[in-house]
């Protein structure tokens, strides 16, 4: 794929006799595909200024020293794949250095990127990114809700990472949808630090019995991450694709992605996972930017986690009213879009209304209130 759209971007236009030169050809942007190989060869193959936000996932360089093992003797199941090994930091370096810099001649002037690592490689790429003119926005810590304990004993347990949103420069006119992670947040600013678990249970993609990917990230994270700093339509590029969440959850949010990957058996299992992903419906996609229009919402982290899905109906018990769930974790009851309080009060002509107990949902297989898959998430995220 890479080698292909290098040569279309190489095609030139016959020249008409007697006329001026007609320009280039331009270039084909692969969207909503994979580019097998190297993916510093598969970014140079690709135009400049085309890309509106990348996520990247980079290996760590984690350097471990043997085997991990719990305290009963069992073998834990960490990082030990070749792509993440390099002879030195200097080797590292110089790998992190060319990614970057073809992100940064990927970016649009107002494009942003993301980059998530550990202690052992995030300090290390932060001072490259200012080195080559990117502007640091924030540094998110992602705390994750149930991380692995440190078996040993011989340090704190690592329980966080760390993600890096920068925009292509200082002057950069860059996307962050604030009405949207506000709603999101019970009507509070979003904060730098994320309580996010870790990705388990039937999100973890298994093969054979075995983690297909040991790294793999949960949706809820991208999910933020796009919502926050993309628009539907915008072109999302992934240089570390592995089994393809980045995908996933761009086509679930109305955006148009680009993954490089050079493992067969990740590139296998994000193309199945991909198409099975089912992109929301448009009104689901819109987001709240003004603040007359975006009253408080309450239930916003069970829409990013995947509780609820946006474009969701709910009832009230009786099922005499309905209301549809939006992306943002607003819901929409004909006149628009409000918290799950404000329009269960609107629909009745009431002065207030709890919306956790008025409306229902119908979660595997049954129709429940909100407030019992309230009380289900804690229980599921409690450290």
């Amino acid at each position: 794929m890479a080698v292909l759209v290098k040569e279309r971007m190489r095609a030139k236009a016959a020249p008409v006799p007697g006329s001026a030169r007609v320009p280039a050809i331009a270039p084909v942007l692969p969207v909503n595909s994979i580019l097998r190989g190297d993916c510093i060869e598969a970014m140079r193959a690709l135009p400049a200024a085309s890309i509106d936000m990348i996520f990247a996932d980079p290996p760590y360089n984690l350097q471990l020293g043997g085997d991990l093992a719990r305290p009963d003797g069992s073998h834990v199941d960490a990082v030990t794949n070749d792509w993440d090994k390099f002879t030195s930091f200097a080797t590292y370096d110089r790998f992190t250095r060319e990614w970057l810099t073809e992100a940064h001649r990927l970016l649009k002037p107002d494009g942003s990127i993301w980059v998530i690592g550990s202690y052992h490689n995030i300090f290390r790429v932060g001072a490259m990114l200012q080195d080559m003119g990117f502007w640091i926005l924030n540094d998110i810590v992602w705390r994750k809700a149930n991380p692995m304990p440190n078996f040993k004993g011989t340090r704190f347990t690592n329980a966080h990472e760390t993600l890096i949103w920068a925009s292509k420069s200082e002057k950069s006119k860059y996307t962050f949808n604030y009405r949207a992670m506000k709603t999101l947040n019970d009507e509070l600013q979003m904060r730098s630090d994320w309580v996010l678990p870790i990705c388990s249970g039937a999100e973890r993609i298994r093969k054979d019995g075995t983690k297909a990917h040991p790294t793999q990230k949960p949706e809820a994270l991208l999910y933020r991450v796009l919502l926050a700093t993309t628009n539907p339509g915008d072109v999302v590029l992934d240089p570390f694709f592995g089994t393809g969440t980045t995908g996933a959850v761009a086509k679930r949010l109305g955006r148009q992605w680009i993954g490089c990957e050079r493992e067969a058996d990740y590139i296998a299992v994000a193309q199945e996972r991909i198409a099975l992903a089912l992109p929301l419906d448009e009104t689901a996609l819109k987001t709240m930017q003004s603040r007359r229009t975006a009253p408080r919402v309450a239930f916003g982290q069970l829409v990013e986690a995947g509780w609820i899905r946006p474009g969701a109906v709910l009832w009230d018990r009786k099922r005499r009213f309905s209301a549809t769930v939006r992306a943002d974790g607003s819901v929409e009851a004909g006149a628009g879009p409000g918290s799950i309080h404000g329009i269960g009060a609107a629909v009745q002509g009431a002065p207030s209304c709890n919306g956790w107990t008025f409306w229902h949902v119908e979660h595997e297989g049954e129709v429940k209130p909100l407030d019992a898959l309230r009380q289900l998430y804690l229980l599921a995220t409690e450290d």
